[in-house]
């Protein structure tokens, strides 16, 4: 079967997940979660992608990102890829595929359902029972987005930044968002337009993401309005 083809514009947000193969630990030493920011780093750099949020759990990563340019997001998955694996197999003895096939991505509408991504991939350690707080989860940006511990890997969105002028009241909204949660419904519609790998927004915005790329950008949920997150 044909891969389908990646939805993927540029200066638009991109929530990108990849898992173990077999749904296998991609992390087995505290060192490997350094190596892996640092080579992810290195390649968003050199590809021209700003980090936003990430997570990375034992067994999967989740990223929200934008790129500058078409195609730069695959690019900076394969680099850190290329990297990171060449050094967990030496270390580990390993040989083959650390990563189960292709990531997967969706775009992102910035003006109503990025925050939402924000806080999907930062309280993924809190819906999966690792912690109840996400300051307590180490390897996450929470740190840098709510409580301002300096990271140089995250770039704020423009939506984020808009929280506030005043970066001390703009991470106490962002806290009390994280606070807020997700409904359901929300958590649904993330994971179902991810794994589909089509767009996360407004009917509008699908519509647009359709007319530039010539790909359908809706998952067709049955018995679900257009739009609700």
């Amino acid at each position: 079967m044909p891969r389908a083809p990646r939805l993927d514009l540029p200066g638009v947000p991109q929530h990108v997940v990849q898992r173990g193969n077999n749904r296998n630990a991609c992390f087995f030493r505290r060192s490997d979660r350094d190596r892996y920011l640092y080579y992810l780093a290195i390649a968003a750099a050199a590809q021209d992608c700003r980090i936003h949020a990430y997570v990375l759990m034992t067994n999967h990563v989740h990223l929200l990102v934008t790129p500058a340019v078409h195609g730069a997001v695959g690019r900076m998955m394969q680099d850190l890829g290329r990297r990171y694996v060449r050094v967990i197999n030496d270390a580990t003895g390993r040989t083959g595929t650390l990563w189960e096939g292709r990531y997967k991505s969706c775009l992102v509408d910035s003006e109503a359902y990025l925050l939402a991504c924000y806080r999907y991939v930062e309280l993924n350690p809190v819906r999966a029972g690792l912690v109840r707080d996400p300051g307590r989860y180490a390897w996450s940006s929470y740190h840098a987005n709510a409580l301002g511990r300096p990271d140089g890997l995250i770039t704020p969105h423009e939506v984020f930044l808009r929280l506030s002028r005043d970066a001390a009241e703009r991470r106490r909204r962002y806290r009390q968002l994280v606070a807020e949660g997700l409904s359901a419904p929300q958590l649904l519609e993330i994971r179902a337009v991810t794994q589909r790998q089509r767009a996360l927004g407004s009917p509008g915005f699908r519509s647009m993401v359709e007319t530039l790329t010539g790909i359908r950008a809706d998952i067709g949920m049955p018995g679900r309005p257009r739009g609700h997150v």
